[in-house]
C-alpha cells in the first residue's frame, strides 16, 4: 500500500472545505498533513492522520537534525494557533520510535482506527473465496439468491436516511450530512455512495473510496426492518465492491477499522472476509498548553 489518502492534497482541500483550518509540512524528508480540530470553550488542537510520513533515506546521518525542524515547526504552529496539544497518527513503528524522545504520549482517544482489515485483491476470486469464513460465503449465495443488486448512485440524501436509521439503532455519532455531501464532491477525491437495493428500494448503503491503489469501504448503514435482515445485504454490497475494485485495478481493499470490545458484531463481519489484520502504533499527543491539556484530559474522562 502507498501513503494513506489522509496525507494527500485532495484531503486537505476537503478539510479546508468543511471550515477546518490546514497546514502542511514538506521538505522532501519529513512530509506532514497538519489539521486544525476545534474543542468546545474556544480550543483546538493539530492532528496528523496517518503521519508525519519519514523519508529516512533522504535524511542520510541528518535524521536529529531534521527531526528537531520539524519539531520545532510543529510546537511554533501550534502557539501560534493557540492549540493546547498535538496528536499524530503515524502508520510506521518507526515513527513514533523516533518521535516519542521529542514530547509524544501515547493517547488512549484516537481519531482513525488502529486496527483493520486488507484484502489483497491481486488474488484471483477463487483463491478470495476459499479464504473467507465458510458463513461468509453461504451468506453471499444467499443475497444472490434474494436478487439483490448494487448499484452505483449520486444520493447523499438517500445514504444520509440509511445512515441516521443505522446511527440510532447501533448507537453510534455521525458526522452531519455536510460532511458526506462534500466529501463525495470534493475535485480530486474519488468517493462515492453505492447501494444495496431489493426490488427499487435502497435497503443498505455506503460511501467508498479509491485512493492510490487501495479502495477504501469507509462509512456503511442498512435498513434495520426485520424483513431484509435474512437478505443479507451486506455480504453482497461487499463481495460486489470487491468485485469492482479488482476490476478497477486496485490492489488492496480496506475493510477501515476493527474493534472487538466496541463493535464486535461488525468486527466479526470484517474478519470473516479473510483479509489480513494490521495494526497501527495508534494515538500520540504532545501537549502545548500544558494546564489546558490537563483539563482537557480530565474533562474527556467526565463526558
Amino acid at each position: 500500500m502507498k501513503k494513506s489518502f489522509l496525507q494527500s492534497d485532495e484531503w486537505l482541500k476537503f478539510q479546508s472545505s468543511i471550515g477546518r483550518k490546514t497546514f502542511s509540512y514538506n521538505d522532501g524528508k519529513v512530509i506532514a498533513n497538519i489539521i486544525q480540530h476545534d474543542l468546545p470553550f474556544g480550543m483546538n488542537y493539530l492532528y496528523i492522520p496517518h503521519g508525519p510520513e519519514l523519508k529516512l533515506d533522504e535524511m542520510g546521518s541528518g535524521i536529529k537534525n531534521e527531526l528537531e525542524k520539524f519539531i520545532t515547526y510543529l510546537k511554533n504552529l501550534a502557539r501560534e494557533q493557540k492549540s493546547i496539544f498535538i496528536k499524530i497518527e503515524p502508520l510506521q513503528d518507526s515513527t513514533i520510535e523516533l518521535l516519542y524522545g521529542a514530547g509524544f504520549k501515547k493517547s488512549s482517544k484516537e481519531v482513525q482506527p488502529h486496527r483493520s482489515v486488507i484484502m489483497d485483491l491481486e488474488k484471483s476470486e477463487e483463491e478470495l473465496l476459499a479464504a473467507m469464513h465458510h458463513k461468509t460465503r453461504y451468506n453471499i449465495k444467499v443475497a444472490e439468491r434474494n436478487n439483490l443488486k448494487l448499484v452505483f448512485r449520486k444520493d447523499i440524501d438517500a445514504f444520509w436516511k440509511l445512515l441516521k436509521h443505522t446511527a440510532k439503532n447501533d448507537n453510534f455519532s455521525t458526522h452531519s450530512k455536510e460532511y458526506y455531501e462534500k466529501l463525495c464532491n470534493t475535485t480530486g477525491i474519488v468517493a462515492e455512495t453505492v447501494f444495496v437495493e431489493h426490488e427499487g428500494t435502497s435497503i443498505a448503503g455506503a460511501i467508498w473510496l479509491a485512493y492510490g491503489d487501495t479502495a477504501y469501504y469507509l462509512h456503511g448503514a442498512m435498513d434495520r426492518n426485520p424483513k431484509y435482515k435474512p437478505m443479507m445485504a451486506p455480504y453482497l454490497m461487499q463481495w460486489e465492491l470487491i468485485k469492482t475494485a479488482k476490476g478497477y485495478g486496485m490492489k488492496y481493499y480496506d475493510f477501515w477499522g476493527i474493534d472487538a470490545q466496541r463493535y464486535p458484531g461488525v468486527t466479526r463481519f470484517k474478519l470473516g472476509w479473510g483479509g489480513r489484520q494490521i495494526e497501527y502504533p495508534g494515538a500520540f499527543d504532545m501537549p502545548i498548553r500544558r494546564f489546558w491539556f490537563l483539563v482537557y484530559k480530565v474533562l474527556r474522562k467526565i463526558f
